[in-house]
């Protein structure tokens, strides 16, 4: 089978300032060394396989003190020229919001505000015709419906119910409009229901690939860019004809994060969903 791939346009943050200084998140350990020089060649490895993809990477200045910033997914979500900015359920990354904002009003892109918490993209993702929306631990229930009124897109609530995949974009990953590919046991009862109808087809991780982030996954269609230690699932992905991209970012695993939380898609147009 032969898959087609779509130019992507993705927002990425440098993470010069990057460090494990409190826990939000049970991947955090602040008493544990990090290797911050290690994470930015890590991250610029990531950069560098989108760019050799064909794909256009822009970049936010990333601040200091501002730690979790290279989590870019979070910093908003952009489909059909609109972006709405993102409210943190945590203090710690609140400055993160309005930095990501300015980004987005300065590179001219309809601009709303969030009236609820919303973590952005960590939580929203844009599934064929449906956006897919996270709850249970970081965007609130009560958001979904203005991501609805906003990006005119049925909203479809799924309910996270481990820790550890705390934001949806560690849990599923969107592969292309048809399918996708999600671990069972991090979704409630009724939410793995719903997966089941929407997408029959689905690819279903391990538990150990989904350990590893193997599911926080940037996929143009036809590659799917995933940390290399997620053995499995690349197995499964390739057996369903995507061309797999491993990546080392476990320094950066370390606050909780893979290559889809370093990556935010600019969805520019209709024409570029």
């Amino acid at each position: 089978m032969t898959m087609d791939a779509t130019r992507q346009r993705f927002l990425m943050c440098r993470p010069t300032y990057f460090a494990v200084d409190y826990a939000i998140n049970p991947w955090m350990d602040p008493t544990a060394p990090v290797d911050a020089d290690l994470a930015v060649r890590q991250w610029e490895r990531l950069r560098q396989v989108y760019l050799d993809l064909g794909h256009t990477v822009e970049e936010i200045a990333p601040v200091p003190g501002l730690p979790d910033m290279v989590f870019a997914a979070n910093g908003g979500t952009v489909i059909d020229g609109k972006a709405m900015a993102v409210q943190f359920r945590d203090p710690q990354r609140a400055d993160e919001a309005p930095a990501y904002r300015a980004w987005f009003e300065a590179a001219g892109f309809e601009m709303y505000d969030p009236k609820h918490v919303n973590e952005g993209e960590g939580d929203v993702l844009l599934a064929g015709g449906h956006l897919l929306a996270g709850t249970g631990f970081r965007t609130a229930h009560a958001s979904h419906a203005q991501l609805q009124e906003v990006f005119g897109y049925p909203v479809i609530t799924m309910q996270l119910v481990d820790p550890r995949f705390y934001h949806l974009d560690t849990a599923l990953s969107v592969l292309d409009e048809r399918t996708v590919a999600y671990l069972p046991e991090a979704f409630s009862p009724g939410s793995q229901a719903v997966l089941r109808r929407l997408f029959p087809d689905a690819v279903h991780a391990t538990m150990a690939d989904a350990e590893v982030l193997g599911l926080n996954a940037v996929s143009d269609g036809r590659h799917v860019v995933l940390p290399e230690q997620a053995t499995g699932l690349a197995a499964k992905l390739r057996d369903r004809g995507y061309e797999t991209i491993g990546v080392d970012l476990s320094e950066l695993r370390r606050a909780g994060g893979g290559p889809k939380c370093c990556t935010l898609r600019l969805r520019q147009g209709k024409a570029n969903r």
